[in-house]
């Protein structure tokens, strides 16, 4: 196919930039729109080729089967939750994000809270709203000399440390891998540990089975007293429940939370949560990378990988793909094919070619537990009878051909 027949949908309002980049790189069918992918299902946008969604749209196996022409999608987003990775991917369909493109934005929310909290600013300025002068400083601390403890020491991890540090105070970490420590961030190899010397406790962890409700009673009583929780990573790390008891008691003095187990769906929708009645609790509706630069960065990145799998099969940073980061197309046709890992099938490809004395001028393949994918470069054109004959051949999920 060519550009001219590729639809592209853009769900969610992401940024315009999204579809700068597609025009900009020959793309003419873009459909942009605030639905979810709930709300677009009965209309045309059904037919897209190549989509994009952010956090509200469920990518589900069924819903992915009622997307026919579906080859590629970005989220707009740091994390894929709200997609069936696996059955996308046995399906022939990568599936990208941007997962560096708001880190400066959640690390420096992360700093402004543990400041606002550390001086009370939430609660003095409620009373000043309602006429209370209440200059005290009474619970109100520096940040600097204090122990921040990141859980989850990646890219925003590491982000809010070196911003930590850089106001003075004492960083460390703990990661169940090994990562390498920037500035004077201390790795600690215990949880348990961390949380005893933590002054602030930080949390930027994916979503995962070990993860989910990773900080309950169990955790949170080994927090330092009057400690401080921050959770802007994934909705069910905390368990919200225990967090209420701790906060009662005072064994925890504050906390803000930007995720939680469950989040309306729009914004008409009301917030329910238990932590609503605390006033020395920060609660952020999910917004952590809601900036205008975040925004337009992830808009960026998202729909230039898009760009570059359909120019050059390039699956880098798929997050559900085996990766393979190709040369620019320098011969006439370049074939991707994905298939079921099973023995004999580079074998079975290179028999198809061959069979047509086609030229291999380059070939690449990688596998993970469920699929191969291979890039094969020819000096010449193909006809469709070639790719037919690719298609047929057992265990193949899907096959693409590229040319100059």
């Amino acid at each position: 196919m060519n550009k001219s027949e590729i639809k592209i949908v853009l769900l969610e309002n992401i940024d315009k930039i999204a579809s700068e980049v597609f025009l900009e790189n020959g793309f003419s069918n873009i459909i942009s729109t605030k639905e979810s992918i709930e709300s677009v299902m009965d209309t045309d946008m059904i037919n897209a080729h190549f989509m994009g969604l952010r956090s509200r749209s469920k990518l589900t196996a069924d819903v992915i089967k009622k997307f026919k022409n579906l080859i590629g999608v970005g989220c707009f987003c740091i994390g894929t939750d709200q997609v069936d990775l696996q059955f996308a991917k046995k399906s022939g369909i990568p599936i990208f994000n941007a997962p560096f493109s708001n880190t400066r934005s959640v690390a420096e929310m992360v700093i402004a809270e543990m400041v606002m909290l550390s001086r009370k600013i939430i609660i003095k300025n409620k009373l000043a709203h309602d006429g209370i002068w209440d200059k005290s400083a009474d619970g109100c601390y520096e940040i600097k000399g204090k122990t921040i403890g990141i859980i989850g020491y990646g890219n925003i991890g590491k982000q809010v440390g070196i911003i930590a540090e850089s106001f003075g105070m004492h960083v460390i970490y703990y990661d169940i891998e090994d990562k390498l420590s920037i500035g004077s961030a201390l790795r600690i190899q215990h949880l348990d540990a961390l949380l005893a010397q933590s002054d602030v406790v930080t949390l930027h962890v994916p979503k995962s089975t070990t993860t989910c409700k990773m900080i309950s009673e169990a955790q949170i009583s080994k927090m330092k007293p009057h400690s401080m929780l921050i959770n802007a990573s994934r909705g069910d790390v905390v368990d919200i429940d225990d967090l209420v008891k701790f906060l009662e008691n005072g064994h925890i003095a504050s906390a803000a939370i930007d995720v939680f187990p469950f989040e309306p769906s729009d914004n008409t929708e009301e917030f329910i949560s238990p932590l609503r009645k605390f006033d020395n609790v920060i609660l952020t509706p999910h917004i952590g990378g809601s900036t205008k630069e975040a925004q337009l960065n992830i808009a960026v990145e998202a729909s230039k990988k898009l760009v570059k799998y359909f120019e050059q099969g390039s699956t880098f940073m798929a997050v559900n793909y085996p990766n393979i980061s190709p040369d620019n197309l320098a011969c006439k046709t370049r074939i991707t094919h994905t298939h079921k890992n099973t023995p004999g099938m580079l074998n079975k490809i290179n028999h198809v070619i061959s069979s047509y004395s086609l030229n291999v001028v380059g070939q690449i393949l990688k596998t993970d537990d469920d699929i191969g994918y291979a890039i094969i470069d020819i000096d010449a054109k193909v006809n469709a009878e070639i790719i037919q004959k690719l298609t047929t051949i057992e265990n193949t999920i899907n096959v693409r051909h590229i040319t100059l």
